[in-house]
């Protein structure tokens, strides 16, 4: 990866998140702790953030401007679809290696099942996603049928999120949920939001199996909702950069875990 975007990607994550610690800044862009350092420090130079012990901390008025806009306890969409974009586009290719034609399947919202859209181009399946970016893209570019939950659009999530229980979903029976969340731990599948969280789970109810969506940067802890437990997952899949510990908790518990190798980026024009 580039310095230019390695810059481009630790600005807006600093913008969205306030503070980015050194192994913050390794896992979103794959650098060493010294190459980190230095961005941090030409980040700081910048004047996107201070730098300060053990990272980089946001100017507070920028910062607090976007905080007081934000509509979910999550990050924007579009700042985590720039990180890991090799390993969620290989992640989202073998996910739908385990489709068959007329499936219906449910994919929630999220920049790595986000990635799966490319994919369905030619399937022929019936969809039901949380996700409005991934629904219009289904219905401009494929032949797949598509079906929306009802309730309120979150644009910086790009997510539609319905606080009621009766609502349309509750009539939806799908073979296969896929899902991407924020973090996996030893108590499940994390997210930051409670909105989020309680969709999240009444999508699940709608669906026989779920297979996870998660790359390497996921295994970080975060958030603190639990979604479902590791024994609800029916497979995991990501990339070679998981730690061994993570791989090793996920298969003790049941867990189908497959890791595949990122997809290499186009050659850039110098």
């Amino acid at each position: 990866m580039r310095e230019r975007q390695r810059v481009e990607i630790v600005r807006n994550l600093l913008a969205a998140q306030g503070f980015l610690s050194i192994a913050d800044l390794m896992a979103a862009t794959g650098v060493s702790a010294a190459s980190a350092r230095r961005d941090a420090g030409r980040l700081a130079e910048a004047g996107y953030g201070q730098r300060v012990y053990g990272g980089i901390q946001a100017l507070g008025g920028a910062f607090s401007r976007r905080m007081a806009q934000a509509s979910l306890e999550t990050q924007a969409f579009d700042v985590s679809r720039t990180i890991n974009i090799e390993a969620k586009r290989a992640i989202a290719r073998r996910a739908l290696e385990m489709c068959v034609d007329n499936d219906v399947i449910i994919i929630n919202g999220g920049t790595t099942t986000f990635q799966m859209a490319e994919f369905l181009r030619n399937t022929r399946l019936k969809i039901l996603t949380n996700s409005y970016p991934l629904a219009e893209f289904l219905i401009r570019e494929t032949q797949n049928r598509v079906a929306l939950p009802g309730g309120e659009v979150y644009r910086d999530q790009k997510l539609i999120v319905a606080p009621f229980d009766d609502d349309a979903i509750q009539h939806y029976s799908a073979r296969i949920m896929f899902m991407s969340a924020i973090s996996i731990g030893p108590l499940g599948v994390i997210e930051g939001d409670p909105l989020i969280a309680r969709a999240e789970t009444k999508l699940l109810r709608r669906a026989d199996k779920l297979v996870v969506l998660a790359d390497s940067s996921k295994f970080a802890q975060r958030g603190s909702l639990v979604v479902c437990p590791l024994s609800r997952i029916h497979a995991l899949i990501t990339d070679p950069a998981a730690p061994v510990e993570a791989l090793t908790m996920l298969r003790d518990a049941g867990v189908e875990t497959i890791v595949v190798n990122p997809e290499p980026r186009a050659t850039e024009a110098a």
